[in-house]
């Protein structure tokens, strides 16, 4: 549908994808065949190796690069993909406040046995953030004070950014697929057959031998099948496991957009012909 779509308007396709800038995680992330690109010019393809973290500040950076440069050849960038986090910190001006290791695992050890104190004290210090996250959900506590430690700046603040949706690129147009819920399942558990039929499990045991890193490691499909490669689990019971995974983001990602008022959403039967109309209105 994207190819269609991208030849009808003379675009180059930008992947909005967490997982498909990798080089090597090409069955499980379904990442198009090269007769595909030489179709359509891809970005954002193969542009790390699966030892290395895909952090959102780096894909926003890249991505709008790779955006400017097709727009310097006078052609139409269209963004593909389902990663709502990535999509958002590609067309608006999310702004992500910085990380240190350190200073998360020193706060981390100072309020490990008492996440109701991380609170308190998030409360103390940025009250709306606070007021935002479960006392008892120590993690984003420990994120937000380790925001504020690092920056001097409520963690609130960098989050108002994602209360707007104020796209950085000028008549921006978002078409999303509203597929009923129970094709999609059947699609979805077909497509986690078709990979293994394909050869994900060699694939897997192919990056298996490497020092993944944390965000390859947990990509749904490769995680359940490291396990089973593991001997933690039979293959039928990962191909299972991945498959409610798949289910679960595709259940975040339609609330995730539902979200988003730029969305039209074309619902069946779907044409690239009814996508463009939406990309033209």
């Amino acid at each position: 549908m994207a190819l269609e779509v991208a030849e009808a308007l003379d675009a180059e396709i930008v992947a909005v994808d967490a997982f498909t800038v990798y080089r090597g995680m090409d069955i499980g992330t379904a990442k198009p065949p090269v007769k595909d690109r030489r179709r359509v010019r891809h970005h954002m393809l193969d542009m790390l190796d699966p030892t290395e973290d895909c952090a959102v500040p780096w894909f926003q950076q890249a991505a709008r690069a790779a955006i400017d440069g097709v727009v310097a050849r006078g052609r139409r960038a269209l963004l593909v993909g389902g990663s709502g986090l990535y999509f958002r910190a590609v067309v608006d001006p999310l702004a992500f406040p910085p990380t240190d290791a350190a200073v998360r695992a020193a706060i981390e050890a100072e309020y490990a046995d008492d996440p109701a104190a991380a609170h308190a004290a998030l409360a103390e210090v940025d009250p709306a953030a606070a007021d935002r996250v479960a006392p008892g959900n120590l993690r984003r506590a420990v994120r937000a004070l380790e925001v504020v430690a690092l920056t001097g700046r409520p963690f609130s603040d960098w989050q108002r950014t994602w209360d707007a949706y104020e796209p950085v690129y000028a008549g921006i147009r978002v078409a999303g697929l509203d597929i009923p819920r129970a094709d999609l399942v059947t699609r979805l558990d077909r497509r986690v057959d078709a990979m293994l039929t394909v050869g994900l499990l060699e694939e897997c045991r192919r990056l298996a031998r490497l020092p993944l890193s944390a965000t390859a490691r947990q990509a749904i499909g490769y995680a359940e099948l490291f396990e089973h490669l593991a001997g933690g689990a039979t293959l039928a019971d990962a191909a299972e496991r991945a498959k409610i995974r798949t289910r679960r983001y595709a259940s975040r990602q339609a609330r995730w957009f539902a979200a988003d008022p730029r969305v039209r959403w074309v619902r069946p039967p779907i044409a690239a012909s009814r996508i463009l109309e939406v990309l033209a209105d």
